[in-house]
């Protein structure tokens, strides 16, 4: 075996293999910063198929795809790889290194150990808080002020392996899940090409989870989408608007109609109103009471089938359709 000083001099002058997982924006940036680290070589990315969306049914390739491409990178799209061929195609080229970072599947434990020095992922939370799919998500819908990134070794379990290293990154409160995705990428990124060179040495040592302290971050559910505000405080409901943005737009009905909220701000209290009346507070203001009688602000929000416009453009085309005052629909 070699020794560690020996090892270090091989890192040095080696490129470590690496397969790369991922699918969504965040792991885009991660990706860039291994292809741009001299002392790594992507041999494979490994990302979702490609999907149908929207109205015009494009099929749509994924980001990390489109850079993999750029890159003249190998790609496997299987839909599952436990049991696929690409999978045995993927063990045969023994990387040093199997990293992932929102790839969006379970992988299996074979494919897994056949990481030469470590099957690693780019989490984005404090592990083991907001274990799952969404943590960026759910760390703003909670109202949480920090998150950060963990990079663990990988596990059957999800994101239960031992935890790597960690950086903690602060939550304003005005951040979407957009800013905050766009603040934890390079954080990762970042956090990722520090610690590889440490795994390669045997320099770090793991921590295991605090198993009493885990939090789940599932997909986010529609029935989500569904604002409440005879239920939820204004704060509740600013968290979660701003929690979901911009990948998701909540929604409202009164009479029947439905109503995207889209983008929202905290009034002082009102004495004047009851929960769940839809309010003109001036010729360019819009207020829904909430739980708490603390009024949202909607700044912008969008009729079915209509593009997205202001408070006042609203309050001027549709004042004689949805009258100040009215309650809206329960869902």
């Amino acid at each position: 075996m070699l020794s560690i000083e020996n090892r270090s001099l091989l890192f040095k002058i080696m490129s470590k293999k690496v397969i790369f997982l991922g699918t969504a924006d965040f792991s885009k940036t991660v990706l860039q910063g291994i292809i741009d680290d001299n002392d790594l070589k992507v041999m494979a990315v490994v990302s979702q198929p490609d999907r149908v969306l929207g109205r015009k049914k494009q099929l749509i390739q994924t980001p990390v795809k489109q850079l993999a491409i750029e890159n003249n990178l190998p790609i496997y799209q299987p839909e599952k790889l436990s049991g696929s061929t690409e999978m045995n195609e993927l063990i045969a080229l023994k990387a040093d290194f199997i990293i992932t970072a929102a790839y969006g599947q379970f992988l299996p434990t074979k494919f897994l150990d056949s990481a030469q020095i470590a099957s690693i992922n780019v989490h984005a939370s404090l592990l083991p808080k907001y274990r799952g799919a969404a943590p960026i998500n759910w760390a703003i819908i909670n109202g949480d002020t920090k998150t950060g990134i963990s990079i663990m070794y990988m596990v059957k379990e999800m994101d239960a392996g031992d935890v790597i290293s960690t950086a903690e990154v602060e939550i304003l409160e005005s951040d979407t899940a957009g800013d905050l995705f766009e603040k934890l990428a390079p954080v990762g990124t970042n956090l990722l090409l520090k610690t590889i060179p440490k795994l390669a040495n045997d320099e770090i040592k793991a921590i295991k989870q605090d198993e009493d302290n885990i939090s789940l971050a599932p997909k986010i559910d529609n029935n989500l989408l569904k604002l409440d505000f005879y239920s939820q405080t204004a704060k509740q409901i600013y968290n979660l608007i701003r929690g979901l943005s911009p990948q998701y737009v909540p929604f409202i009905y009164i009479n029947r109609e439905k109503i995207k909220i889209i983008s929202v701000s905290i009034l002082e209290q009102s004495m004047d109103f009851h929960p769940g009346q839809f309010i003109y507070l001036d010729n360019s203001t819009i207020g829904i009471v909430a739980k708490d009688n603390y009024i949202l602000k909607i700044n912008e929000l969008q009729l079915i089938g209509k593009k997205p416009i202001d408070a006042k453009s609203f309050i001027n085309g549709y004042k004689a359709k949805f009258a100040s005052g009215e309650f809206l629909d329960r869902l």
